[in-house]
């Protein structure tokens, strides 16, 4: 399985704006034009030199929002492609790097809105005009990714707060080693995996603002298990590889294992799936329905 929001837009006569909601965050996003998937959109638009019609856009969210699954990356990716299918030849006032561009100036960072745009493994850069860039590659067929989602969020902006404002130049320098590592490793040697995501960067100093979470992902890294805090966390995301000791079916159960040997609070606060790696990133659908 895999995570995606469904997002539909409609246009509609006048001038009016319809913001329908189902699923995650239904009961907490707004239903207007600062909706992130609606400012998104009209952003498209405008740089399309185009006004805003009136519009009725359903949105079926089921990433989760708050736990480092990249949820506002999905919603500006999302809203750009639905503006791009809006629009009267739509791929050239906004091809994949022109959408890139705007969703890393809406989000801050390429980091995130580079894999909702494009799938597979990206590695995300901005250049010398702070624009975002990326390039995709294919992640090894046998990786099986499992997430460990919890049930409280945590918001990025708090745990951006806990990272120093700098840090040792050996951590950096080892910090980079493995981050060139991990390419090779996701790309061609899933068994060079455990290494490669080694960090030393920020899940350290945020332990405290997810300690189940930090505590999952030291126990399966002690079973020699590949695991991280996605993004800014607090889920956990294990890289299980078929075929080798621990497959994507193995590392769930090993979740389950560690889950219920912390007790019936950690029990109840996770809830692991392994979820498909994405090749195509977005992609938008005409409705020729009558």
């Amino acid at each position: 399985m895999a995570l995606y929001d469904d997002l539909r837009a409609e246009v509609l006569p006048g001038h009016q704006l319809v913001v329908e909601v189902e699923g995650e965050g239904a009961d907490s996003v707004p239903r207007d034009a600062s909706h992130l998937v609606i400012s998104s959109l009209l952003r498209g638009l405008s740089e399309a030199g185009q006004r805003r019609p009136g519009l009725r856009v359903t949105c079926h969210n089921r990433i989760p929002h708050g736990r480092g699954l990249g949820s506002s990356s999905a919603a500006i990716v999302g809203g750009l492609a639905l503006a791009r299918g809006l629009l009267v030849d739509g791929e050239r006032h906004l091809p994949d790097e022109r959408i890139l561009e705007i969703a890393t100036d809406i989000e801050g960072h390429p980091d995130n809105v580079a894999p909702a745009l494009l799938g597979g493994f990206t590695i995300a850069w901005k250049d010398a005009q702070n624009s975002g860039r990326a390039v995709r590659l294919d992640p090894h067929p046998d990786i099986e990714p499992v997430v460990a989602i919890p049930a409280t969020p945590l918001l990025t902006s708090q745990a951006r707060r806990m990272l120093p404002a700098r840090v040792p130049h050996a951590q950096a320098a080892a910090n980079a080693a493995r981050a060139a590592l991990l390419t090779e490793a996701m790309t061609h040697r899933p068994d060079l995996l455990l290494t490669a995501t080694q960090d030393w960067l920020h899940q350290d100093y945020r332990l405290y603002a997810y300690p189940q979470s930090h505590a999952l992902m030291t126990e399966l890294r002690n079973h020699g298990i590949p695991a991280m805090i996605s993004g800014a966390g607090p889920t956990v995301i294990a890289l299980g590889t078929r075929g080798s000791s621990w497959s994507g079916e193995q590392v769930v159960a090993r979740i389950d294992m560690i889950r219920a040997s912390f007790g019936p609070a950690a029990v109840a606060e996770f809830v692991a799936k392994p979820i498909a790696v994405d090749g195509g990133g977005v992609r938008v659908e005409a409705d020729t329905g009558g």
